[in-house]
């Protein structure tokens, strides 16, 4: 939301500064998308319970407003990410999952595939996207960072695209 503050300058000229942050509240009547993937089931449905229970517990969003859409794995993630963004019916869109690594240098192209992909995707968009792709050494890490001993990260990127949504908000509501 804006707010207004004052700055004290070095020669005590004050001049009023406006300031935008966004809330932990989601807009009245936004819409919300996660995309996951199947890959690493055992990971994605709790990284994705995190995210649905941010979303309705924390942010207030109304099961009606969220839409999950499913792909086959983390590379995939950017282009579902980006039709959706782009689709203007949402104002963020979350993209949690895992990338686990394994003996080969595959870990390496779909971590960093995924990344890029879903930044240029808020780059040409202008909408939001929180992504929630964890890497992890082994299926264990995974599990720590889905919700057992390190939080959960799927939570923290619905909280994300929460506070990015109503950041976007404010710029909105004054013209930027």
């Amino acid at each position: 939301m804006g707010h207004s503050a004052t700055l004290s300058t070095e020669n005590e000229t004050h001049m009023s500064v406006k300031t935008y942050e966004g809330d932990l509240r989601a807009p009245e009547g936004a819409r919300f998308a996660i995309v996951t993937c199947r890959f690493n089931h055992l990971v994605v449905d709790r990284l994705l319970e995190g995210a649905l229970d941010a979303l309705k517990r924390a942010g207030g969003v109304r099961e009606e407003d969220i839409v999950v859409a499913w792909v086959p794995g983390a590379f995939e993630l950017p282009l579902t990410v980006k039709r959706l963004a782009a689709s203007g019916k949402f104002a963020a869109v979350i993209a949690p999952g895992p990338v686990i690594r394994g003996s080969t240098p595959h870990f390496d192209f779909v971590a960093g595939g995924a990344a890029s992909g879903a930044s240029s995707a808020m780059l040409e968009t202008g909408v939001p996207v929180a992504f929630g792709v964890i890497t992890t050494e082994d299926i264990e890490q995974a599990l720590e960072r889905a919700g057992t001993k390190a939080g959960n990260k799927g939570f923290e990127a619905a909280m994300t695209a929460i506070e990015m949504a109503s950041l976007s908000a404010a710029f909105t509501r004054d013209g930027l």
